[in-house]
């Protein structure tokens, strides 16, 4: 079977979602649009079938592109994710609003199943619901409750499910003299809307009872966002908790990267020792294994990142963030709604991106595509953490907070402080489209304990498809720059080795200098330090040399190609078999003057340029597709260049 999860925002569909699938999901696209699609199976009697989880939406006539999912589904029977059966989760302590969209669904006639989910929340608030008088309006439908965060409920679920697949009743509507509308339909659709909510505000009272609390006093969720949503306390608050996150990252995430480094670089020489001497050899221990290495002993930072935002997403704190940076927003050309992209493009800019459909004004949604990708990214994680550890000493400043720790939480501030800016320039110069007024609308979920089941699943899902997604480009180019570095024009490199080796017996230099001057001589002569060398002029007034060159350009694909980059090119002409971490390698860099080479005016150059450029050619083929033009993917993309290249180059001769 095909089984559809469909409800509003906020019902706990996706915790119903993980309680049924469990890790047996995966999440792509629907077809010929990039709207998420999270699918799972569920096994039903030893036989799996495919539950879908729909998009949330208010009702099934779309106002995004998110809904627009809905409606194209349920309105084409044809369609490849037509269901069998559709799993409704409804609110429970909030019935009226929830029972509009089941209505719209039951009464196209699919087998349907109702879950009042978040019972424990109607308990609470003194919401007594008779499931007998439901089920007489809606008797073809099956009715269970459930609290999907504590797992409770998953059983009665199944066999609702079960039930409504086997059951051949005769199908009775809510409202039997209503068609499905046309989008564009908008006259139907509030005649609709009218009359199911009269209905259903008609017969509530039948099997809903809401008993008032004999005192009634201020909530301690109403307390709480007095401070959490205060119009100064609340910035200073969400700060506070970002600061603390990237504390966490340095601080708890040493070990465990250390591990994973150590542990490739023993990998890398055991394959070295191994396998018979030869291409193969080489390419996988020093191009492809140090290549994966250098980005995957950073998994452990991004994992911290994307739990804690799971975790403020999980409580409902993320949506009162949305609240309070409305009024921030707007003087930039933004409103609140624009957050959400924002936020989203601290995980990735690609989802983030496509976020911006659910804004309505032209111009703002435009703006916000524009600077989305400012943001930092979990992409360019592996980068600012490499380089603060390299130049940025690991200190604390007022005896506890870690220096490394907030020069990070700095990069991000100046991320966001760099997107208002270029909205705000950007709100100038873009003509508005009309001039309908834009508004936040938007339901805060009330607070809630997170469910470590929900946050575990989330972190798995969210690294495995940062390991895949950069481990595939991460493969190919480390492949290409391993043959790029291993090989040269004729006999060039077999040339600059002997010229090498005279030089060193004239000097009588001793075997590991000799060894290093000649790793050094073959790689400067190979293709890519031929390359490197080619572009050194224009990238030299920013602090870098050739190496640092071809990792930027390589980065362009993705912005963490950068460390892997690092890895295989000083990986391929390696220093004598020794287990060496690229960060020892790094600092033991020196120019032809014998200064080092990744210096704190270097480092910053370097940090500054990341902020900044516009270096994910995804990021890019999903702004081109969102805006409809490439004109504005150019635009994007010379702007942000341009301001990487001039901060670096400010940067490095400020501090030098």
């Amino acid at each position: 079977m095909k089984v559809a999860l469909l409800g509003n925002p906020n019902t706990g569909k996706s915790s119903i979602f993980n309680l049924l699938t469990g890790l047996r999901q995966q999440v792509g696209n629907f077809a010929g649009v990039t709207v998420e699609k999270k699918q799972g199976t569920l096994k039903i009697n030893d036989v799996y079938h495919q539950i879908i989880d729909f998009p949330g939406t208010y009702s099934i006539y779309p106002h995004s592109e998110d809904e627009k999912v809905v409606y194209n589904v349920l309105s084409n029977k044809d369609n490849t994710n037509y269901p069998d059966v559709c799993v409704v989760v409804l609110d429970a302590s909030n019935l009226r609003r929830n029972l509009f969209f089941f209505s719209q669904i039951y009464d196209l006639g699919l087998p349907t199943v109702m879950v009042l989910n978040m019972i424990d929340v109607a308990d609470r608030n003194n919401i007594t619901i008779s499931i007998d008088e439901l089920k007489k309006h809606f008797p073809a439908a099956e009715i269970v409750t459930s609290n999907a965060r504590v797992k409770l409920g998953k059983n009665r679920i199944i066999d609702a499910i079960k039930k409504t697949a086997t059951n051949n009743a005769s199908k009775t509507l809510f409202i039997d003299s209503l068609s499905l509308a046309t989008v564009d339909d908008t006259e139907q659709q509030e005649k609709e809307a009218e009359i199911r909510f009269a209905k259903i505000d008609e017969l509530l009272p039948s099997f809903v009872q809401h008993k008032p609390h004999p005192t009634k006093k201020e909530t301690w969720s109403n307390k709480v966002d007095k401070v959490l949503t205060h119009p100064f306390w609340g910035y200073f608050i969400f700060a506070l908790i970002l600061m603390v996150i990237f504390q966490f990252i340095f601080s708890f995430a040493t070990v465990p990267m250390d591990f994973i480094e150590e542990q490739f670089g023993l990998f890398s020489i055991w394959i070295a020792q191994t396998l018979p001497d030869g291409l193969f050899n080489d390419l996988l221990s020093k191009g492809i294994i140090p290549g994966i290495g250098g980005v995957a002993v950073f998994i452990p930072q991004i994992a911290i990142l994307f739990f804690f935002l799971t975790v403020l997403e999980e409580t409902g704190y993320m949506a009162r963030v949305v609240f309070i940076m409305d009024k921030l927003m707007r003087p930039f050309g933004l409103n609140g709604k624009s957050v959400v992209p924002l936020i989203s493009g601290a995980a990735c800019a690609i989802p983030a991106v496509m976020a911006t459909r659910t804004i309505s004004d032209w111009k703002e949604r435009m703006i916000t595509i524009m600077v989305t990708p400012l943001i930092s990214c979990s992409a360019r994680i592996p980068v600012y953490t490499l380089l603060i550890s390299l130049v940025i000493p690991n200190t604390t400043v007022l005896g506890f907070i870690n220096l490394q720790g907030l020069v990070l939480f700095g990069l991000y501030a100046l991320g966001v402080v760099s997107a208002l800016g270029v909205a705000f320039f950007l709100k100038l110069i873009i003509k508005a489209k009309g001039k309908k007024k834009s508004y936040l609308l938007m339901e805060i979920p009330a607070y809630k304990t997170p469910r470590w089941g929900n946050v575990g699943i989330t972190v798995f899902e969210k690294v495995k498809l940062f390991i895949l997604d950069a481990g595939k480009i991460i493969l190919a180019i480390s492949i290409i720059l391993w043959a790029l570095a291993s090989y040269g024009p004729g006999d060039r490199m077999e040339k600059a080795v002997d010229h090498i080796e005279q030089v060193a017996q004239e000097n009588q230099v001793d075997e590991d200098t000799k060894s290093d001057m000649i790793a050094s001589a073959e790689l400067e002569n190979s293709y890519i330090g031929i390359m490197g060398k080619f572009i050194e002029p224009a990238i030299a007034p920013l602090g870098y040399d050739w190496k640092m060159g071809i990792s930027l350009i390589t980065s362009f694909a993705a912005r963490e190609i950068f460390v892997g980059s690092l890895a295989t090119i000083y990986s391929t002409h390696d220093d004598g078999g020794e287990n060496i971490p690229l960060k020892q390698k790094l600092l033991k860099e020196k120019r032809a003057d014998g200064t080092p080479v990744y210096t704190l005016a270097s480092g910053v150059s370097l940090l500054i340029f990341y902020v900044f450029a516009m270096q994910c050619m995804a990021t890019m083929a999903v702004v081109k597709r969102e805006t409809g033009s490439w004109s504005w993917t150019f635009y994007q993309f010379l702007l942000f260049d341009v301001i990487a290249y001039a901060g670096a180059f400010l940067s490095y001769h400020l501090l030098s």
